[in-house]
Parts: structure tokens; sequence; C-alpha cells
């Protein structure tokens, strides 16, 4: 249970420090860290308006990725705090409930009967085929390296014989770039662009309104925390006295949003023929952390 009330705090502040960072950067005072929560709750209050084309999907599919990402931090260690659902191959689970919520981020919008919205789900169906083996061959190679098949035991790295700090900012700078992949942030789309011909995530949502569309926010909040709760567990040893883990992971996730707020801020996005170039850039990366783990650990 502590896992997840440190992955929904983390989520309740992340977004805002990204907007507080990408604010000092350029000068400006900017809003305050919980600004995108007000914007969640001004939205809880406003009525429900759909497309004469919508039907069943447009409805519930806001609510579907609500409870898939849920789910999935349920399913997440955090810095040595056991998550509510472990298992033995509990990280395939993981990734296919964030393939569901895709998925039903995609089928909505083509039940919009937006041009525009299916042109965004369709690029979030290619960045999302290509960015997936990134994430299983990335566990892939945790799971050689630790010889685990949880999530609990495979990001318990710094316990580990096998483990050296460069293994740790490897596996982090993967996960990092599947978070920006995964969150539709720069450079891969522009979260504050208003230009369809370039928008994926944004592009999406057009049609959404009022609690569908505050409750999408909020399942993208989550998933931010969630990446940044598997970096902090990737870094912190357990071993380490839980105050000292709190402090920690808290500090981590502040540097995470830090960092995503400083790219956002210093790096253009791609133009759309370059994504695909990145994404096989983070696929490559992870083969190559794959096959570096597999020669070791069979040489010694």
């Amino acid at each position: 249970m502590i896992a997840l009330l440190l992955i929904l705090i983390a989520s309740a502040f992340f977004a805002g420090f990204i907007v507080r960072t990408k604010s000092i950067v350029s000068g400006r005072k900017g809003p305050v860290i919980l600004q995108p929560l007000k914007n969640v709750w001004v939205l809880l209050r406003k009525g429900l308006i759909y497309s004469e084309t919508s039907g069943a999907i447009s409805r519930i599919a806001p609510v579907v990725v609500l409870f898939a990402i849920l789910i999935a931090c349920m399913m997440v260690p955090v810095a040595g705090f056991r998550p509510i659902i472990s298992f033995e191959g509990d990280f395939i689970l993981f990734a296919y409930l964030l393939a569901l919520a895709r998925f039903m981020m995609i089928i909505s919008a083509f039940d919009s009967g937006s041009s525009f919205e299916g042109m965004g789900a369709s690029r979030e169906a290619l960045y999302g085929l290509l960015i997936e083996p990134a994430l299983f061959i990335l566990i892939a190679g945790l799971v050689v390296l630790t010889g685990n098949r949880s999530m609990m035991a495979i990001f318990d790295l710094p316990g580990g014989e096998n483990y050296n700090l460069i293994y740790g900012l490897i596996i982090s700078y993967v996960i990092g770039n599947i978070t920006l992949v995964e969150n539709s942030r720069v450079p891969v789309d522009d979260p504050k662009t208003h230009l369809e011909l370039t928008m994926i995530h944004e592009v999406m949502v057009l049609d959404m309104s009022g609690f569908n569309l505050a409750i999408i926010q909020l399942a993208s909040f989550m998933k931010l925390a969630v990446f940044g709760s598997l970096i902090s567990s990737t870094l912190i040893p357990y071993s380490l006295p839980e105050g000292w883990r709190l402090l920690l992971f808290f500090i981590i996730q502040v540097l995470f949003a830090g960092i995503i707020g400083f790219v956002e801020s210093f790096r253009t996005r791609f133009r759309m023929n370059r994504n695909q170039q990145f994404l096989l850039t983070v696929i490559l990366i992870s083969v190559i952390f794959f096959v570096v783990i597999l020669f070791t650990k069979n040489l010694f």
C-alpha cells in the first residue's frame, strides 16, 4: 500500500514540477506546482459533450484507461516498498496494462469520427509498436541479470552482486526515453502544441471534455510517476532504512521531473519522420544492454 501511495503522491506533483522547471528556465514565474491538479479539478466540475458520431467506446474508454494505469501502479515496487500485486512474470501484465490503456485511447479517437483524431491515433499505434520492444528487451536483460521474474525482485538491482552504477544509469536512460514516448513528450511530441498536423496525444483527446478529459489527464500524471518510480527502484538500495529510501525517492522524482523540464526547454520536437529513428535508437540501446548482460553472465 505504501508503494501505491508514494506513486499517487508523486503523480500529484510530477507534472507541476515539469511546468515549473520550464517556467524558471525561460525566465518566467510560471504557475504553482499544483496547477495541473487545479486544472483537473475544474474539468471534473464541467459537463460532458460527445461527438454526434461517437458511440459507447468514447464513454467507457477514459474509465478503462484510468483503471488500467491504476492497476499498473499497484504492480510497481517503489524504493523497496512492496507493490500490492506481485507474482512471477508480473512484468508481462504490467506492460500489457499500459498497452491496453493505449489501445483504448486509439479506438476512442477513431470512435469520435474525427479525421484529425484518427491521424493522431495512427501515430500513437506506430510509436507504441516501436517502443514496446525496448521495454520488453530491457526487462529481459534485468531478468537475466537478477535471475528473477517478478518486478519486486527484478528492480532490487543495487542489492545484486552483478550490479554496478553503469547498469543503473543505462537502465534509467532507457526508462526515461520510454517515459517521453509513453507520455507523448518532447522530442517525440509537444504537449503544448495546437497544430493538429504535428500533434499525437493532444489531438486524440480533442473531442473529450469535462470528467473524461480530467481522468485522462490524471492517468497521464500517474504514468509519469510510474516510470519515475521504476527509476528510483533501480537506483535506491532496498537495504537502506525506510526514511532514507523515502527521502531518496522524492529527490529522484524531483530530479527526473526537472530533467524532463530541461529537455523540453532546450530540445525541439523531432519532425515526424525522425521519431522512428529516435525510437529505434532506444531499442538498439536496450538490445546492446541485453547482449552485454548475456555475455558477462555467461563469461563469469
